[in-house]
């Protein structure tokens, strides 16, 4: 499908962390997001993936790819995503209009600046201040799903999250199945 201008494009983001108590700086957490052009939001797999991308929650000051995480936690790995979906925005992500769409109101309402954070203070000024930069450019949208409804856009997202906790790669699109961690 080509895409244009006129076209929202729909990042779906999500975060895993398996044991989300006790949180420490070790504690392993993932976050992952898909870029989807032609969504109709129904959540039967309509449109195309464009990109996806995955990975582990950086807690190390020291570490490329810190964002300010103290913790790894499922809301840290939440704002990790929408973080990551942001800077491949600004750099790779053309002018269209995007919806971001997230299970966590949490993570939405933090990264849009609409709530303020009580903890993971440093995390949540990254991705607010790289959301603001994002919506200076083009229009940006947050809109709130329900997790683990079989929607297969997030379960994408879940997927690529779950994996990237556990140190995994992701399935590549062709073999995975929605619901398939």
């Amino acid at each position: 499908m080509k895409m244009t201008a006129s076209h929202p494009l729909y990042i779906y983001v999500d975060g895993s962390c398996e044991e989300n108590k006790n949180v420490t700086a070790d504690t392993p957490a993932g976050w992952g997001f898909c870029v989807i052009s032609g969504d109709n939001g129904v959540g039967r797999g309509g449109g195309d993936v464009v990109f996806e991308r995955s990975g582990a929650v950086v807690t190390d000051e020291a570490s490329e790819g810190y964002l300010g995480a103290e913790v790894g936690s499922n809301n840290t790995a939440e704002l990790s995503a929408i973080a990551q979906a942001m800077r491949w925005l600004l750099t790779d992500g053309g002018s269209h209009a995007v919806v971001i769409r997230g299970d966590s109101q949490y993570a939405l309402n933090i990264g849009s600046a609409v709530w303020r954070a009580k903890a993971n203070r440093d995390l949540a000024l990254s991705v607010q201040a790289l959301w603001a930069e994002v919506s200076s450019l083009r229009s940006l949208t947050p809109e709130h799903i329900r997790a683990h409804r079989g929607h297969r856009w997030n379960e994408r997202a879940d997927h690529l999250a779950f994996r990237a906790m556990q140190g995994e790669n992701a399935l590549p699109l062709q073999f995975w199945k929605p619901g398939r961690r």
